[in-house]
């Protein structure tokens, strides 16, 4: 739920107690204030552990009794990971727990005693006094199919980086050693290639082999794409190589190693891969976002694993302003400044919504025809930049429309949006 400023304020009254918590790895700060900022008791200390979390449900059974108020509301700053254990613990217990911007934290930690100083027992002072003024958010921790499709695709984006860590060493290895290669086969991966490397890495070995050898490889395996004129190019350039002929043994243990892990990578890609399919497909919305030429399902994962359950949001605008993508101005006086976006939000989610902009832009009618106008236009015209990010706005407004309404996609619907100045004065 997104409350105004207002809202949070007055969801605190006489008979609530704000509590500030200072997350660290094993040992957690808590200190209790009022509604009003007086503070109830000293600093509490407790661990990082089931028996830590049962210390400070007690301190707190306790206060209540003292102070006669029944309210709780604990504020934290969202350290790493190891606020997701006491966040749990405390929905267990339904207690409320709300989060501040670490950033805020910093730039106001100097007001009470005009000192720069950064202790355990000052934070949690400075995070409560922020949760009374209103300057706070609810965390959102997905649930269910939510949870699930956000593991997923971390865990892609973990694989995909390592598999492309392992591409550039092999690249590199063909470079130091056999340089030719990529002159015959264009990519590494392909099966040809890799059957090849596998048995006969190394010039040397292709030499030995000759063309002959290096086809019944092929053949062996049942590979019809290459045949004879592709064996008497690679053995060609395996004869011409410039390619460092020392260390051969161990260059060789080499790259047998670096191709059972890319190997090992794909398989786990592909089943990753199918896991998400899977997840997306008991979303029934996501059988009419995938049927919008240019996205496809990496897209609409990523999208649902950032933004969770859509139906949370009361508007796009949200959605928006999640993934930093609201417009920020900087003017004063007669300075007006250049407007950009905020970038205050969810990175990932504005990474996937840009990169799913420009195939969209490539391979997409409407999308492209409205691309043209903002970048062509009069009135205004954008950069094909900024036009990218207008765009992805856009495609934030037809998920939320489809995610929410279950409507169809509607390609003439999305053209009818445009503003178009000098048609509007002829009509």
């Amino acid at each position: 739920m997104n409350f105004t400023q207002n809202e949070k304020l007055n969801q605190l009254s006489e008979t609530s107690i704000v509590i500030g918590v200072d997350i660290a790895s094993e040992l957690h700060y808590a200190r209790a204030f009022d509604w009003r900022g007086v503070e109830l008791g000293k600093v509490f200390k407790f661990a990082n552990s089931a028996e830590g979390f049962k210390d400070l449900s007690a301190w707190i059974g306790r206060l209540k009794k003292q102070t006669q108020k029944d309210s709780i509301v604990i504020g934290a700053e969202p350290t790493g990971h190891y606020w997701f254990g006491l966040a749990s613990y405390l929905k267990e217990q339904s207690i409320k727990l709300v989060l501040v911007n670490p950033f805020h934290v910093k730039r106001s930690k100097e007001l009470d005693d005009n000192h720069p100083s950064k202790t355990d027992a000052k934070d949690p002072k400075t995070i409560a006094k922020l949760v009374i003024e209103g300057r706070y958010n609810e965390p959102y921790i997905p649930e269910g199919i939510y949870a699930e499709l956000r593991i997923a695709t971390s865990c892609r984006l973990r694989i995909q980086k390592e598999m492309n860590s392992i591409k550039n060493r092999i690249q590199r290895w063909l470079k130091i050693y056999f340089p030719e290669h990529e002159t015959v086969f264009g990519k590494f991966d392909a099966a040809s290639s890799m059957l090849v490397l596998q048995e006969a890495p190394l010039p040397s070995d292709i030499k030995k082999l000759g063309a002959e050898g290096i086809n019944r490889i092929w053949r062996d395996n049942k590979l019809r794409a290459v045949g004879m004129k592709r064996a008497k190019s690679l053995y060609e350039a395996a004869q011409e190589t410039i390619g460092c002929p020392e260390g051969e043994s161990c260059s060789r243990m080499e790259i047998k190693l670096l191709l059972q892990d890319y190997q090992n990578k794909t398989s786990q890609y592909d089943v990753i891969m199918d896991v998400i399919d899977g997840l997306c497909r008991r979303i029934p919305e996501v059988a009419k976002l995938l049927e919008i030429k240019g996205v496809g399902l990496i897209t609409v994962a990523g999208f649902l694993s950032e933004v969770g359950d859509i139906r949370r949001f009361n508007s796009p605008k949200q959605i928006q302003k999640l993934a930093g993508l609201a417009l920020r101005e900087s003017s004063s006086g007669k300075h007006k400044g250049q407007t950009t976006i905020s970038k205050r939000g969810r990175a990932r989610l504005r990474a996937i919504l840009f990169q799913a902009v420009m195939p969209l832009v490539a391979k997409n009618t409407e999308f492209a025809e409205i691309h043209k106008y903002y970048t062509t236009r009069i009135k205004n015209p954008l950069k094909k930049k900024q036009s990218l990010i207008a765009l992805s706005c856009k495609l934030i407004r037809v998920f939320y429309s489809i995610l929410t309404k279950g409507i169809e996609y509607d390609p003439q619907k999305l053209i009818r949006d445009i503003h178009r100045p000098a048609e509007y004065l002829a009509a």
